[in-house]
């Protein structure tokens, strides 16, 4: 088995291109594979590219072995290698995720700076699978942990709870991120971010992923922050965002359609070893 790793930004990601390998991957065995002390180590498996009826199709599997409907810097990261593969030779494609469909742009020669457009945003409780009435959810109040706060949710095909802070922190989201992300206002589970404003055209955010944990930068993420600030008057439509390890530009047009704009990086390619997979009973899908 090979797979080929990436980062966005310091979100990594492994690609199994299920064209070239033949074996099904179970949970336990994603996990494993998503630990960094026994497996490869990362924040998420790509597998793909899936083709059928003419479009390109991926999963984005979560280190807990669940699956992302969507993901910013899996589907850049997804582009980066079907060029490198060489199964998009044009300056753009159209990505099919279970989230909705993504259309990147390749912005330079070696393809490290992509653009995706992510589609329309959402506020409204019935995307984002909250429970109650459909409403939008601005600047609402929840508590999680005994805590009280005031949040605004945001769905990029996958859901996001973002709260406005003093100032962000790893130590901060950590306080949150765990009791958010299973509170029970939402049965299918939150991504939540926790956001700074530095000023109109920049802001900070730290990250808690559903199904991944704290991560160094999320794609989604970045897009849902960008929108709860610019919909709550704290910035203007065009941002910077600005997370641990880099920066995504975020463009909301005037129908909340999203785009995000960065960078992403190969790190190399790898070869499970026989005695790996014989351990771990890695089986054919045939």
């Amino acid at each position: 088995m090979k797979l080929e790793k990436y980062h966005g930004l310091g979100n990594d990601y492994y690609v199994y291109d299920c064209q070239k390998n033949d074996y099904l991957l179970s949970q336990s065995q994603i996990r494993l594979l998503c630990d960094r002390h026994f497996g490869l180590g990362s924040d998420g498996i790509l597998v793909g590219p899936i083709f059928q009826d003419g479009m390109i199709g991926l999963r984005i599997m979560n280190p807990d072995g669940s699956e992302a409907e969507k993901s910013g810097n899996g589907v850049r990261i997804f582009a980066k290698y079907l060029k490198d593969a060489g199964y998009v030779t044009e300056d753009s494609c159209l990505l099919s995720t279970p989230g909705g469909f993504v259309t990147v742009e390749y912005l330079n020669e070696e393809n490290t700076m992509i653009k995706a457009s992510m589609g329309k945003l959402s506020f409204q409780s019935r995307d984002l699978g909250i429970t109650g009435p459909n409403q939008d959810i601005i600047n609402k109040s929840f508590v999680f942990n005994h805590q009280d706060y005031r949040c605004t949710c945001v769905s990029v095909g996958n859901p996001h709870c973002i709260i406005p802070v003093e100032k962000v922190s790893k130590e901060l989201i950590m306080e949150i991120g765990p009791h958010a992300e299973t509170a029970p206002y939402w049965p299918n589970r939150i991504n939540t971010q926790i956001i700074e404003i530095i000023d109109r055209y920049n802001i900070k955010t730290e990250g808690y992923e559903r199904g991944a944990g704290y991560t160094y930068a999320s794609g989604t993420g970045a897009c849902a922050a960008a929108a709860a600030a610019y919909r709550l008057g704290l910035t203007e439509a065009s941002v910077n965002v600005h997370m641990p390890k880099g920066v995504l530009e975020i463009n909301i047009d005037s129908d909340w359609n999203c785009s995000m704009t960065g960078k992403v990086c190969k790190i190399g390619s790898f070869t499970l070893s026989n005695e790996f997979m014989r351990e771990n009973k890695f089986d054919f899908t045939f």
